[in-house]
């Protein structure tokens, strides 16, 4: 009888919390607030279609073949183009969704018990990237504003204990939709400087603001201290996979490595799809059609809230841009013992403690606006509303 024996990283490796309650959510009548897809209303078909037949028709054969690790040229030459900051081409990984970029510098950066810092709560996709490599992920207080500098400092670790690297998402942040603001952005910049620790910025939602563009990115104000990450998934169509990251030149080697490694390069047909959409501007053009929908469903998810959660003792948070809003319910009320109950009647969301590193907060839950229309959310949010007042 054959024995198969797993690596202990494999013991790291756990399903993902949020597409086990998919499963559970995916039947129908379920008015599911639950994922963090974007709206399929939002993706391009008639650019794609006519991309896909220009691609084909101009260069079918080196679509189709083997191409470079670092990504397609062009491609990487437009990411460069519409960073806020001076960008070489030379510093553009063209990585299979920005998952994969998550993927690559856990393998690049951190060891078994490396100290890594993160936000209270985080992503979530993130911990489950970096967790085979088992590093010790450790939960940074935050406010409204985003990390608290001073937690920072605290948890920071010295010597052998110093934190790897921190991980922050400062615009419209999954699972909370908090942004961060422009003084603690520059704090946490100089004092991640001062104690020499590189920062990793996720911003796959930075363009999907409401009112006005966030303020500018951590990696232009210390390029050599961040890895920034982007990606086409929210603006364009997440199953093409195609995201990116800049990273100094100093790593961006040992990175372009792992990813030779991981799976030799990103589709090279996806990337000159994407390549062909965006030229000339598309985005400019497309991207308000994204934000002016997105907005429409967070006002209605906030005044839904504030008419369904009238008297009962509910806190959310009011985003600016993306596509999530965090909920804390009343003090001692787990969501994951509320979510059965919303499940029957009628609506589901995402339970908020696999969110923490550490010290999970069992009172917290994440709804996603983007995939559901106002009469859902009506429908959704006063299903919410009865299923936490039956279990009070």
């Amino acid at each position: 009888m054959t024995t198969w024996t797993l690596a202990d990283r494999a013991a790291k490796m756990n399903p993902s919390a949020i597409r086990e309650i998919l499963k559970l959510t995916d039947r129908p009548g379920i008015i599911s607030m639950a994922g963090g897809l974007p709206s399929p209303l939002a993706f391009p078909l008639d650019a794609f279609t006519q991309a896909c037949q220009t691609v084909m028709q101009r260069d079918g054969a080196a679509a189709l073949q083997y191409a470079t690790s670092e990504g397609f040229a062009p491609l990487r030459q437009a990411v460069a183009d519409f960073l806020p900051w001076e960008v070489d081409p030379d510093q553009v990984l063209i990585t299979t969704g920005s998952q994969q970029a998550l993927d690559l510098i856990g393998k690049v950066f951190l060891d078994r018990g490396s100290r890594m810092l993160v936000e209270k709560p985080t992503y979530l996709g993130a911990l489950q990237a970096f967790a085979p490599q088992e590093p010790i992920p450790v939960g940074v207080d935050s406010d409204d504003d985003g990390i608290l500098v001073e937690d920072f400092a605290t948890k920071a670790g010295t010597g052998a204990d110093k934190a790897r690297l921190a991980y922050v998402l400062p615009n419209f942040q999954n699972p909370t939709g908090r942004t961060m603001a422009e003084a603690r952005r520059q704090a946490l910049v100089d004092k991640a400087r001062e104690l020499g620790i590189p920062l990793i910025e996720d911003n796959p939602y930075g363009d999907l603001w409401f009112e006005q563009p966030p303020a500018l990115p951590l990696a232009a104000r210390n390029p050599e201290g961040v890895i920034y990450l982007g990606s086409f998934s929210k603006v364009l169509a997440p199953g093409l996979r195609i995201g990116f990251l800049v990273a100094p030149k100093s790593v961006y080697n040992k990175l372009l490595q792992a990813k030779q490694a991981a799976d030799l390069h990103t589709p090279g047909f996806n990337q000159r799809v994407v390549s062909e959409v965006i030229k000339d501007g598309f985005l400019d053009r497309h991207v308000p059609t994204i934000r002016a929908m997105y907005k429409r469903q967070r006002d209605a998810m906030l005044a839904a809230l504030e008419r369904e959660m009238a008297g009962l003792d509910v806190q959310w948070t009011r985003p600016v841009g993306g596509m999530f809003l965090w909920v804390r319910l009343p003090k001692g009320m787990d969501a994951q013992k509320l979510l059965p109950a919303a499940v029957e009647r009628g609506t589901a969301f995402v339970p908020g403690a696999p969110f923490y590193a550490d010290e999970p907060q069992a009172n917290t839950l994440r709804l996603s606006y983007v995939t559901v229309s106002a009469e859902q959310i009506d429908k959704g949010i006063a299903a919410l509303a009865a299923a936490i007042r039956s279990t009070m």
